[in-house]
C-alpha cells in the first residue's frame, strides 16, 4: 500500500517536529526575556527601598528606575509589597545556599557541634557581608516591623527562615539537648547574632572594643560546652576559648 502524501490536513512527521522545536525555542526566549525583566524589577525596587524605605518607595518610582511604566509591572507583581516579599525570599534563598554550602563537609566526617558552628557562622557572615539583606530581612528600611506584608506573605518567609534555622536545632539535639530545649538555644543563639549583627553594621560594637565574631565563636563555644553529649561523632571537636 502506497503511504498517503501528507497534505493541509496531514502535516509531515519532519515538519511537525521542527514546528515544536520552534515553538520550544520560542517559548525558551520568551520566557528568558520575562526572568530578565522581572530582575530589571526587583534590581530598581532594591534601589529604591534602600534610599526611600518600602513607604516612600512608590510603585511608580520603582517603574521609572526600572525603564517601564507602572502599569507594565502588574504583569509581574500586584503591588509594591509583593515586590518586596519576592526581594526577601529570594535573599533567603541566597542565605539557605550559602549556609548549606559552608556546612557541606566530607561526608560522615562533621559532626552535629561543627555543623552547628559553621552553619551559625555562615548566617553570620552571610548578613555581615550583605548589609542591604539585614536591613531587607528586618525590616530596617523604616523601623522594625514587618509593614506592607500580608499576614500570608509574613507566614510564608518566617518559614523561609526557619528552613534555614532548623538544621541548627537538629544539631543541638544531635548533642543531646531535648527538642524543646533545643529551639530555645537556637532562638538564643538567633537574637544573639542578630544582635552582633546589628551591633557590627551600626558600628557600636567599636564601644566594647571586641569584634563580633569573635564575640559570636565564643558564644558557640559555651553552647557546645552545655551540650549533654560529651562526646562527638567523628571526635575532636570541643571547642577552644578565644577571649
Amino acid at each position: 500500500m502506497r503511504a498517503r502524501a501528507p497534505g493541509p490536513d496531514r502535516p509531515s512527521p519532519r515538519g511537525g517536529a521542527r514546528n515544536e522545536r520552534q515553538a520550544t525555542s520560542r517559548a525558551s526566549r520568551l520566557g528568558a526575556l520575562a526572568d530578565a525583566r522581572r530582575d530589571l524589577i526587583l534590581a530598581a525596587a532594591r534601589s529604591a527601598f534602600a534610599e526611600l524605605g518600602l513607604e516612600g518607595a512608590s510603585l511608580r518610582e520603582i517603574a521609572k528606575r526600572a525603564g517601564y511604566t507602572a502599569g507594565a509591572i502588574y504583569g509581574y507583581f500586584q503591588s509594591k509589597e509583593d515586590i518586596y516579599a519576592a526581594l526577601l525570599a529570594e535573599s533567603l534563598d541566597r542565605l539557605d545556599a550559602a549556609v548549606v554550602a559552608a556546612a557541606s563537609g566530607p561526608a560522615g566526617r562533621t559532626g552535629p557541634a561543627q555543623l552547628l558552628r559553621l552553619r551559625a557562622q555562615a548566617f553570620y557572615d552571610f548578613y555581615r557581608e550583605h548589609p542591604r539583606d539585614l536591613d531587607l530581612g528586618f525590616y530596617l528600611f523604616q523601623g522594625m516591623q514587618p509593614r506592607g506584608l500580608t499576614p500570608d506573605w509574613n507566614r510564608r518567609l518566617n518559614e523561609r527562615l526557619w528552613g534555614v534555622l532548623r538544621p541548627q536545632q537538629d544539631a543541638l539535639v544531635a548533642l543531646g539537648f531535648g527538642p524543646d530545649v533545643a529551639r530555645t538555644e537556637v532562638t538564643g543563639l538567633f537574637a544573639q547574632t542578630v544582635g552582633l549583627l546589628l551591633l557590627s553594621h551600626t558600628g557600636r560594637i567599636r564601644m566594647f572594643g571586641r569584634q563580633s565574631r569573635d564575640v559570636l565563636d565564643r558564644y558557640l563555644d559555651q553552647l557546645i560546652d552545655r551540650a549533654p553529649a560529651r562526646h562527638l561523632e567523628g571526635g575532636g571537636d570541643w571547642p577552644h576559648h578565644r577571649m
